[in-house]
């Protein structure tokens, strides 16, 4: 089982106070310098104090040469990564002008800590029904911890959007397009519980590169184009069929009520014959497509 590598707090110094340090050192060196070479002028030959001031002056010259390049500078939402001789050291998080071991120059690894976007291409992939289907997703991420990101992955940014768009196929093959018994889910009927599920898949893939999902929102989804049409006239027949079925529930109570209003207020007396005509009429009247042209009878009931 592989290891994770834990973030740690890296040591550093403020940058401006050795800064001063480096300062003190190269005008001391200069100083050593200027009174070693003056005594030399004047004794006519260096000797051994002379000599140990050079030595002395020399070496403070080369710290003050090697103490800048342990400089450097945090920008705000970043972090750099400090390693020594292959050890990982530890992360900086602190934004400002630190210092630290200048033997970690060139292995201070930059990591942005900002919230980032991944904007999946549309993926082609079946469905839990078989269909195929285009989908797409937004994917809100951000690095919490530095060493599992540089450490841990090989590219923690492709790490990202390979495990983004195997997820995004995984979570289209979980769930059919359209629940057309409306009792499961759906991807396009619950797009916000097919989001989290997304977003919590997310969350386990990429812990270990120390990467934290935001928020997911699937972007795009649609029948593929070679079953669009098809689909497009299944969801029409699906919209007629529920549309007529509504239709028919009031006419049925229109037609009742009418009966009803009719039995009460003694309009006419109907027996069943001209009930059941009656109903005909006004189903055919309250429920077709056409609008109805009435016959008007002239003559007597019974006619």
């Amino acid at each position: 089982m592989q290891q994770h590598t834990e973030e740690l707090s890296a040591r550093t110094l403020p940058g401006a106070a050795v800064a001063v340090l480096e300062f003190a050192v190269v005008a001391g060196s200069a100083a050593l310098f200027a009174i070693a070479g003056v005594a030399t002028a004047n004794s006519g030959r260096a000797g051994s104090a002379q000599v140990v001031a050079f030595v002395l002056a020399g070496l403070l010259l080369l710290k003050g040469i090697f103490l800048p390049l342990g400089f450097f500078v945090v920008q705000p939402n970043h972090a750099k990564v400090v390693v020594l001789f292959g050890r990982y050291r530890g992360t900086v998080r602190a934004t400002g002008w630190h210092w630290t071991n200048p033997l970690t120059v060139g292995q201070r690894r930059l990591v942005s800590l900002r919230i980032r976007n991944f904007d999946s291409e549309r993926l082609k992939v079946n469905d839990a029904s078989g269909n195929p289907v285009e989908i797409a997703a937004v994917i809100v991420w951000r690095v919490v911890d530095t060493a599992r990101a540089i450490f841990d992955v090989n590219d923690y940014e492709a790490f990202v959007k390979t495990q983004s768009e195997t997820a995004i196929r995984h979570l289209a093959t979980q769930y059919p397009y359209d629940s057309h018994d409306q009792a499961g889910m759906s991807l396009s009927g619950n797009i916000d519980e097919v989001s989290a599920t997304l977003q919590q898949e997310l969350e386990e893939r990429l812990a270990s590169a120390g990467v934290s999902i935001v928020e997911t929102r699937l972007s795009h989804l649609s029948y593929a184009p070679e079953i669009a049409s098809v689909m497009l006239r299944r969801q029409q027949a699906s919209a007629i069929v529920a549309a007529r079925q509504k239709m028919v529930e009031g006419a049925v109570g229109m037609v009742d009520m009418a009966l009803k209003m009719i039995e009460r207020d003694g309009i006419i007396e109907l027996d069943d014959e001209r009930k059941a005509a009656m109903i005909s009429n006004l189903l055919v009247v309250l429920t077709g497509d056409q609008a109805v042209h009435p016959i008007v009878n002239t003559g007597t009931l019974h006619q």
